[in-house]
């Protein structure tokens, strides 16, 4: 008999244990879908093609089960015939940066579509983060100042001109063939974010962005991954060595060498962004430069970097 209800005892614990494993392993599953819902619907991933262009994107983040952090990148068509784009980098890292990543890419997708200049465009996301940060920054974890590098980028349907607004992020590097080069630009903007303590440059970078060309954008979490020696990935050294000849195709390639190099760990978000220019688009016209005074005049398309 004490056999019996001591079977008895345990059957019962077996089948409540289960049953509270199978609950909580539901809930997750519910908790875990709503998260990513929620992400991807702060993310809203770029399309394939968009325009005369290509697209190839990927986001890693270092938090465990997550899907966004603390960078951000966002394509969007203007009401005049160009793909306009932003990739950036809150400062910190994590979930804790999610909300400072949907204010700038919010803003962004807002005044795409309505400011005509890209200087005009970046000063109402400028705008919108300084009103909003404060509510939306994880001031109680992190006290420190708060602000996001990011780069805008015009690209117009019209011939291969495009223009840029670099707000101290990383250059990104334009692949033609097997060349690639940084497009540094000549006079950077301060961080989005920092409005208070200077004034946002209202000069842009114009380059020339021919069709088959690719334009790699990045953000800091993939020029500080560090491999376990303690090296940093260098990109465009990375880059030149491999063979690709589509977006995707140059994706894969560096997502897989970016994780050799740090032996599968990631100690920050890291987001790539590829670009191409299809040839059937291609119209030939020149290349526009801007000059100190406002006015432009049309340049030759150079083969590397920026126009001068």
């Amino acid at each position: 008999m004490a056999q019996l209800i001591a079977l008895a005892v345990l059957s019962a614990l077996v089948v409540f244990v289960c049953y509270v494993r199978e609950r909580h392993a539901r809930e997750l599953s519910r908790l875990r879908s709503v998260a990513e819902t929620a992400q991807r619907v702060l993310l809203r991933p770029p399309p394939r093609r968009i325009g005369p262009l290509r697209v190839a994107w990927l986001y890693l983040a270092a938090e465990d089960e997550a899907q966004i952090g603390g960078d951000l990148l966002a394509v969007a068509r203007a009401d005049h015939p160009c793909t306009r784009v932003l990739i950036g980098d809150v400062r910190g890292r994590g979930l804790a940066s999610v909300g400072e990543a949907s204010v700038a890419m919010s803003a962004f997708r807002e005044g795409a579509h309505r400011y005509p200049s890209l200087p005009e465009l970046a000063t109402a996301v400028e705008e919108s983060i300084c009103r909003n940060l404060e509510e939306v920054a994880d001031t109680a974890h992190d006290a420190g100042e708060h602000f996001i590098t990011a780069i805008m980028i015009d690209i117009s349907d019209q011939g291969p001109q495009a223009e840029m607004l670099n707000c101290g992020h990383p250059p990104p590097l334009l692949i033609r063939g097997d060349q690639v080069s940084a497009l540094n630009s000549r006079r950077p903007a301060p961080p989005l974010g920092l409005r208070a303590l200077c004034v946002l440059n209202d000069r842009t970078d114009w380059f020339a962005l021919e069709p088959g060309d690719m334009l790699l954008l990045y953000t800091d979490g993939v020029i500080e991954a560090r491999s376990p020696t303690g090296a940093f990935y260098p990109p465009a050294e990375r880059v030149a060595s491999f063979s690709a000849s589509s977006p995707d195709a140059l994706l894969h390639h560096i997502h897989r060498d970016l994780l050799a190099h740090t032996g599968e760990q990631l100690t920050d978000d890291a987001a790539f962004l590829i670009i191409e220019r299809t040839p059937s688009h291609h119209l030939h016209r020149p290349l526009v430069a801007s000059h100190a005074d406002g006015r432009t005049r049309p340049q030759p398309a150079g083969r590397h970097g920026l126009a001068g």
